[in-house]
This record gives structure tokens, sequence and C-alpha cells, in this order.
């Protein structure tokens, strides 16, 4: 018997007691975990397929480890220029352990304790006057403080509202030669 499954976004062929290895699951090492998305199911020459996912069918698995995978090189050249980069990876993964693959959903355990729930104590009336009456505290909000500006530093004419123009000190000029000046030289 075996199942396809789609493990976040991966399809993977599983079988009972199968060990692999996933993309990074979340969970505590040794608790449970269940996927839904069962694609395909091979039972004794019996096939079930989904479209797209087979309803109720469940395959449940035990975390065993969560580790890192080998490292994978990545090694960039440009040739003649002198440009060489190494980059390494190593994948976050998750091994698990398959224990049960299911058709039709959960089996159903015949003796399953009730959960018992915490009933209260009515509230009385003195009790809910006294409670409503407490004043409740309220919290500003956080006063979050933006990074200012920089800017170059402003010129006496700037901060007196001159425009630009108006604040250029003018230059006086000699003024420009004629031909004539130019040959007696």
């Amino acid at each position: 018997m075996y199942a396809i499954v789609d493990i976040a976004g991966q399809q993977m062929k599983v079988q009972k007691n199968g060990k692999l290895f996933v993309n990074r699951l979340k969970g505590e090492v040794g608790s449970e975990v269940e996927f839904n998305k069962v694609l395909l199911i091979e039972n004794d020459g019996k096939v079930i397929v989904g479209n797209p996912v087979i309803e109720g069918a469940v395959v449940s698995a035990r975390i065993l480890d969560h580790l890192k995978g080998d490292k994978v090189l990545i090694f960039k050249k440009k040739r003649r220029k002198g440009y060489k980069v190494l980059k390494g990876h190593r994948q976050y993964l998750t091994q698990i352990e398959i224990e049960d693959i299911l058709e039709s959903g959960k089996p159903k355990k015949a003796a399953r304790k009730e959960k018992t729930t915490k009933v209260e104590e009515p509230v009385t009336q003195p009790e809910a006057e006294a409670i409503a009456q407490t004043p409740v505290e309220e919290t500003a909000a956080p006063v979050v403080k933006t990074p200012k500006k920089t800017s170059r530093p402003k010129t006496q004419a700037q901060e007196a509202g001159e425009t630009e123009a108006a604040a250029k000190p003018k230059v006086k000029r000699a003024p420009k030669k004629t031909d004539e000046e130019k040959s007696n030289e």
C-alpha cells in the first residue's frame, strides 16, 4: 500500500513505516502530524485517484528530527573579468516516519475519554456592579519617532527665506575686451 501526498507543496510517494525528508515542518520532535492532501492511494491493486484530492483520506506521520541538508555550493564566474563568487546553502529539513495511511479519515477509538469542561459559577449582582465600576487603565499608543532627513546645511539667505537666485551675491566682472584692445596686447 502506498499513497501520493502533497507535503509542503511537494508531492511525495509514501508507504507505511517509511522514513523521508521534507521541507521544515512546524512542530516538536516526536509530535504527530497529519497530511490531508492525498492525491492517490493504491491498496492491493485497487487504485483510488482524487479529483484533485481524496475526500476524507489522511496520512499520519511522526516527526523524528529537525536537521539541515547537505551543503549545496553555488559558484559563479565571469571569464577574463576576475569575477568569482562561491556561496553555499543548507536547506532546513524535517525527517518524518509515516505511521498510517487511511482512505476514509481517522479511525474512531473505542475507549475515548470525554473532555471535561470547567463550569464557572455565575456572577452575583453585587460582584457584577463592582466589576463594572472598576476603572480601566488606558494605555497610550507608543510614540514612534521617524528619523529626520539629513540635508546640507542652510545658508543665511535660505534661513531668511530668500530664493536661491536672490541669495547669490552678484559678481562684478570686467567688461569684455574689444577686437582693438586684443590686437594691441
